[in-house]
């Protein structure tokens, strides 16, 4: 019989990504405190060195709160260009030891070096090899999980990182295998929130059924869990807590979605002003989705209210992709009249998913009348825009202070590094 191979998947994480990129043009703030991110009263933290996570900052807390934590740190404002050339950077290094290499970000990646144990050795080989040249040839730190799946794999990594102390840095493993034979009593000690799926939500009911670490899912009365939490949920995380994941390794997926959002300096409350805002956001995904060569069924508006933790978001689907901006505000404009904004908005988002390629015809009406196909009129504009800037030309009803305001790509407030 022919012996099964078992997999070999690495999860790379690098350390502190954008603080790394940023010490390496600013030597001398080496060992301080370094923070990257905005320092605004709507500031968050993107990344925080090892030096600031003592005083307890870390990556999505707010820069207000950061500051009050760690008034000594130096705070940077993010560089998105730099990090994405410096992720290209890694990647060429990943691509080395595999052609199978899954990026989650600019700092994270799944690598199948299945297929390599006989050109590079064992996977905890392979995952050295990968932390010398990042180091040797960028000057950056990774962190390498290796397991037979992806999920084993991730865990592993946080396993691998620096342990930050109160009063000290301590070295991490770097890379840290959980051989075959060995996920069960890996996974067992491990609180049950480091499973994917368990937020605050479903961790206080697994508390309530006396589960906090793994091995006490593994042990729990099936029937209550599933009363608990639903059967669906309660499937996946038993799944996870005996370490099952057949999860392939997806090289270069394609996106399931495209979108832009925008936080704002101050509230806004006029139904008025949120129509201008849909509409600037329409257009930037109309013309990303164009870009991309595809249109979205699905189209998605998230509001977030001035607390910060009240988020709605609405969704409507039809039958065919559009890559459209008028098309993409026709549709979501009746969904965002039935939003109160007299709370006070601090974000507002609208994105595309349900990919697929979009079909232009013009009816026979439209053609009688003369009517320009929607396709073209975008075309021409990508072509200005191209040409002469994003602020070249925009819609009409978009315009503020007298002038187009277009969202620019890196203009959005880009999400936190997640360490």
């Amino acid at each position: 019989m022919a012996r099964v191979q078992t997999r070999t998947v690495l999860h790379a994480d690098m350390d502190a990504f954008f603080v790394s990129v940023e010490l390496r043009r600013h030597p001398e703030l080496m060992g301080q405190p370094v923070v990257v991110g905005g320092t605004g009263n709507r500031g968050v933290v993107a990344a925080a060195s090892y030096e600031a996570r003592r005083f307890g900052v870390h990556s999505a807390l707010p820069s207000s709160i950061a500051k009050r934590r760690c008034p000594h740190a130096v705070f940077l404002p993010g560089d998105h260009e730099l990090y994405g050339k410096v992720s290209a950077e890694v990647r060429e290094i990943f691509d080395r030891f595999t052609p199978l290499v899954e990026p989650l970000s600019l700092d994270e990646a799944f690598l199948d070096v299945t297929g390599s144990r006989r050109l590079f050795g064992t996977g905890a080989e392979i995952g050295a090899q990968i932390r010398e040249a990042v180091r040797d040839e960028l000057e950056l730190g990774c962190c390498i999980g290796v397991a037979t799946n992806k999920f084993l794999a991730k865990l592993a990594s946080v396993e691998a990182k620096p342990i930050v102390r109160p009063d000290r840095i301590e070295p991490g493993l770097g890379v840290k295998v959980v051989e075959p034979g060995t996920e069960q009593a890996f996974l067992d000690p491990l609180k049950v929130q480091r499973l994917w799926g368990v937020g605050p939500a479903t961790l206080d009911k697994l508390h309530r059924l006396g589960v906090t670490i793994v091995s006490d899912l593994r042990q729990v009365d099936r029937r209550a869990l599933g009363a608990a939490l639903g059967e669906n949920q309660a499937k996946h995380l038993l799944a996870l807590a005996v370490g099952a994941d057949n999860r392939p390794v997806e090289p270069d997926r394609d996106a399931k979605s495209i979108g832009h959002e925008e936080t704002y300096a101050r509230n806004v409350h006029i139904v008025s002003e949120m129509r201008t805002n849909l509409v600037r956001l329409s257009d930037a995904v109309a013309t990303r989705l164009r870009k991309a060569g595809v249109g979205a069924r699905t189209l998605t508006l998230k509001v977030r209210f001035d607390d910060g933790f009240h988020t709605i978001t609405r969704s409507t689907t039809g039958r065919e992709a559009i890559d459209s901006a008028e098309t993409i505000v026709a549709l979501l404009g009746p969904i965002m009249e039935t939003i109160d904004p007299s709370p006070g908005v601090r974000l507002i988002g609208v994105s595309g998913s349900n990919l697929g390629p979009v079909f232009h015809q013009l009816t026979l009406d439209e053609a009688a009348d003369g009517a320009t196909v929607h396709g073209a009129t975008d075309a021409a504009l990508d072509v200005i825009r191209d040409r002469f800037g994003a602020d070249a030309i925009g819609p009409a009803s978009a315009i503020r202070g007298g002038e187009v305001r277009n969202v620019k790509r890196g203009g959005q407030q880009w999400g936190p590094d997640q360490e």
